[in-house]
């Protein structure tokens, strides 16, 4: 399954969710530009490595080091590829503006920093004696899908449906996409077990949608309530 959006409007202009896209792209659109070489070096010197983090490696001389609480959030603006980019920056696009919405601007952006924060934790936790960089928002953006399944989990994704060699479209519940994209995590961390699985930091995933879970109370507007009806872009409810 593939969400292509929501059927969720909002009454605001989601700047903080255009900022964040915005940055992670221009970030890239540098890290690209360095080269090959000097590209290594970029993500080496700003993304959170778990050894080096708990004091078990230190870096090459070579490394410009940064204090390795820094590298934990400069870490969520860096990606390894432009599909790793553009399947972050889908989800931070179809999902990120209700939760903006629900929290309000600068509330927004500290949750989204502290699920990041949070989720690199879990990754940390799970493979500390790793010495490769770790990097890319989908810890902070799996906060806020965490977020979406407590504000909004009857509102109706269109989503792109694979029923092997069937392709399907149709409206599929949040909770109902997001607690399966949520199992597929748990799973795949479970069998990848302390180690890096092909490049894939699930437990990063895991760690931010739980804080996205557990933290939305404390961030979201006293006025927005838990598990929401589902609403259409012309205002009807669905029940």
């Amino acid at each position: 399954m593939f969400p292509l959006k929501d059927d969720n409007p909002t009454a605001i202009t989601p700047l903080v969710t255009w900022m964040l896209i915005a940055v992670n792209v221009m970030v890239f659109l540098h890290q690209v530009s360095l080269g090959p070489r000097s590209s290594r070096l970029f993500v080496y010197e700003y993304g959170a490595i778990p050894a080096v983090i708990v004091g078990l490696r230190k870096l090459p001389a070579n490394v410009a080091p940064i204090p390795p609480v820094v590298s934990i959030f400069t870490s969520m603006f860096l990606h390894g590829s432009w599909m790793h980019l553009i399947g972050n920056m889908w989800f931070l696009w179809i999902f990120g503006n209700n939760i903006e919405e629900a929290m309000g601007g600068l509330r927004y952006l500290l949750f989204y920093l502290v699920c990041g924060f949070l989720a690199s934790w879990s990754h940390i936790a799970s493979n500390a004696g790793s010495v490769l960089p770790s990097l890319g928002a989908s810890g902070a953006i799996a906060g806020i899908l965490g977020a979406y399944i407590m504000l909004y989990p009857r509102a109706r994704v269109w989503t792109l449906v694979f029923l092997g060699f069937f392709i399907r479209l149709m409206y599929i519940p949040a909770g109902l996409i997001l607690g399966y994209w949520f199992l597929i995590q748990v799973v795949s961390g479970s069998l990848a077990g302390r180690q890096d699985a092909g490049g894939v930091a699930f437990w990063a995933h895991i760690g931010g949608f739980i804080s996205g879970v557990v933290l939305v109370g404390l961030f979201k507007k006293r006025s927005v309530h838990f598990f929401n009806p589902p609403r259409s872009q012309a205002g009807a409810y669905y029940d």
